[in-house]
């Protein structure tokens, strides 16, 4: 996921632990959502879902009967769609 490379090496300039603490953490829970049980809730554009993945950050998601795809990780502030 490009978007979350990117957002780690720009908090690791800062505070390299707080930046693999934050990529281990959204790791462990996108790939959590091969459970149907783990929460996600509806996009703001049609046919995605957001797991909030961070108080900071969501990730968009594309979900079809048999897998569930990460197409972004954004910051909560970023104007989407």
């Amino acid at each position: 996921m490009l978007d979350l490379n990117d957002i780690v090496i720009h908090i690791a300039q800062d505070n390299l632990s707080a930046a693999v603490e934050l990529e281990e953490r959204i790791h462990h829970q996108v790939d959590s959502l091969a459970d149907p049980n783990f929460p996600r809730r509806q996009g703001r554009r049609a046919g995605t879902l957001e797991l909030v993945a961070h108080p900071n950050y969501v990730v968009v998601l594309e979900q079809t009967a048999t897998t569930v795809t990460a197409l972004a990780m954004m910051h909560v502030a970023r104007q989407y769609p």
